[in-house]
């Protein structure tokens, strides 16, 4: 869930086991849990600061392309998931976070049983299974304007670089180096604030200068043109956009006045997102007729376009080099953040086999995802064989959102049930309105799931069953059949010898 170019996280994000650790952290040093401010010396933040730390968690320039697709419609596009997705979960997570540490298992766990619990944290892991083909291929299209614009759409070339940086990421990450956090840090300011305010004021000046926009910027294309459900599929790229979002509701125990705060914080980080997705995906419609747009190339080809106007195309390789160093930053930070939340859980309750448990000596838990890279490996692969990068991309990008989704589901139902069940437990931030709040969130990501296997107007002449097959394929067995066989095939003695009386095999 970068600044990264997330699963809809970032480098500013907390992962599943450092929400927890935060969340506790916070519970302990708070006194009165978390109520308004009591006085104690516990240190605050304010509820900008919140904001700001929100925006940097979700913010990112990698959907741009697939907004810009649409012109000025893409503001539409990105309003309503943000009103009828992103909201809800902001204020969903903040309210579980401020109850219950532990983060999305203990939720469900509280509210529906452990075995769903597990399917939720599941979720959150498996969904980079996915996730890390399409942000590679980001990467390898975006690099190829570097060495030469016509490899973006190569699958050969594109199916290596997953491959390669893949692995490099894990043998990085498995030496446990401390100056990742470092270089995800760097990326936000150096992939995302500085590309985007220079290709925004390279639009600006380009209008200025009397250039018609590529994208008609009349009223009359406020919203998309209606040719059946694929003109609006592109929108389910904007759930993954917007993941992540209610992860930091664990930082609500921070404000001095969480209930009144809270909602201020959401509302400016809200409004600032949407000015970071919405605008340069308008400045790349100004120039980039969108019949020509790649959706893993669209920024590159956007910045090409404004540099060679400009006479400055020199400048198109050190975007490149730029964006691509703030993208491998994010995906060394979410290497194994997931994994080790997972991996985590599965000790103290049995999930996965111990063979999947196993840290190495830099407490990074290696086996897994090793586990998890020969999967990546092989969808990586299935990019040679792509004659259509974009269209492999937007798959395993639904994918993504999907696998994603189903967490999402689970934590709506999580909310009102235990607002039912456990309502003397005290929260310190609670969503007005719960029951339609998350009505509003659990129907939206229904409507996305769905939408998802309906292909967009931009996959070509493909063949629907293939489309279907990966997708719905995707969907089932990462998302669902291989927690439920997990779940199927556990074991008393799966549980760790530092758990086993501890904890008991439901």
């Amino acid at each position: 869930m970068t600044t990264t170019d997330k699963p809809g996280q970032s480098a500013g994000e907390t992962t599943a086991a450092e929400e927890a650790a935060a969340a506790m952290k916070a519970s302990e040093a708070g006194g009165a849990e978390f109520g308004e401010d009591t006085g104690t010396s516990r240190q605050f933040i304010s509820w900008v600061t919140l904001a700001l730390m929100t925006t940097a968690s979700v913010a990112s320039l990698r959907p741009s392309p697939a907004m810009a697709i649409y012109g000025l419609a893409a503001v539409f596009l990105y309003l309503l998931p943000a009103v009828v997705f992103l909201l809800p979960t902001a204020l969903v997570g903040a309210e579980l976070a401020s109850g219950w540490t532990g983060g999305i298992y203990r939720w469900v766990s509280e509210a529906l049983g452990k075995p769903l619990g597990f399917v939720a944290v599941w979720c959150q892991f498996a969904m980079t299974i996915a996730y890390y083909p399409s942000l590679l291929a980001y990467v390898a299209s975006t690099f190829a304007y570097v060495v030469h614009p016509s490899l973006a759409e190569d699958g050969l070339y594109v199916a290596i670089v997953i491959v390669v940086i893949y692995w490099t990421g894990v043998w990085i990450t498995s030496r446990g180096t401390k100056t990742v956090a470092g270089l995800s840090s760097l990326g936000l300011v150096i992939g995302t604030l500085v590309p985007g305010v220079v290709l925004v004021a390279l639009g600006i000046v380009f209008l200025g200068q009397g250039n018609e926009p590529a994208a008609p910027m009349t009223t009359d294309h406020l919203l998309p043109p209606w040719t059946g459900l694929a003109s609006l599929v592109l929108i389910v790229n904007n759930f993954l956009s917007y993941a992540g979002m209610e992860m930091n509701g664990v930082h609500v125990s921070s404000l001095r006045h969480p209930r009144a705060e809270y909602p201020r914080s959401i509302f400016l980080a809200t409004g600032l997102v949407l000015l970071i997705f919405i605008v340069p995906a308008l400045a790349i419609s100004w120039v980039m007729p969108s019949e020509e747009l790649s959706l893993t190339a669209g920024l590159m080809q956007a910045f090409q376009a404004f540099f060679d106007h400009f006479h400055v195309g020199w400048m198109t390789k050190v975007v490149g080099i730029m964006l691509v160093m703030a993208a491998l930053g994010g995906m060394l930070t979410w290497l194994a953040g997931p994994a080790k939340g997972l991996v985590t859980l599965a000790r103290q309750e049995g999930y996965l086999p111990p063979f999947l448990q196993r840290f190495n000596k830099h407490g990074v838990p290696l086996n897994i995802m090793i586990a998890q890279g020969v999967i990546t490996t092989l969808i990586g692969v299935l990019y040679a064989f792509s004659d259509d990068v974009s269209s492999a991309y937007w798959m395993f990008s639904v994918i993504t959102v999907q696998i994603y989704l189903i967490a999402y589901l689970l934590m709506f139902v999580a909310v009102v049930r235990l607002r039912r069940t456990q309502p003397h437990v005290e929260r310190g931030f609670v969503v007005p309105a719960v029951t339609l709040v998350a009505g509003v969130g659990f129907v939206a990501s229904v409507c996305a799931l769905c939408i998802g296997f309906v292909p967009p107007d931009q996959f070509g002449d493909a063949p629907l069953w293939r489309y279907l097959l990966i997708v719905g394929g995707g969907l089932l067995v990462i998302g669902v059949a291989a927690p439920v066989a997990f779940l199927k095939l556990r074991k008393p003695e799966w549980v760790h010898p530092d758990h086993q009386g501890a904890h008991a095999v439901n």
